[in-house]
């Protein structure tokens, strides 16, 4: 990317899975491409959404809610 795509990390969890999200479907193919370019821990990310209940789901590149889907 021509521009700096150092992310800060949202520090309300709600709005950190939006833009999470948002990035997942419009820029990165996987968690692991996402967190290399933004510079941000791939284990921070999952740890907070997992406090509020959403994993990732590789199968469609986002986090999802709940633990049994």
């Amino acid at each position: 990317m021509w521009y700096n795509s150092v992310m800060n990390i949202p520090a309300d969890d709600f709005i950190l899975l939006s833009v999470v999200n948002t990035k997942l479907r419009d820029e990165y193919p996987s968690l692991t491409a996402f967190c290399d370019e933004e510079e941000v821990s791939a284990q921070e990310i999952v740890l907070r959404l997992a406090k509020i209940g959403y994993k990732y789901d590789e199968d469609g590149n986002s986090f999802i809610y709940g633990f049994n889907r």
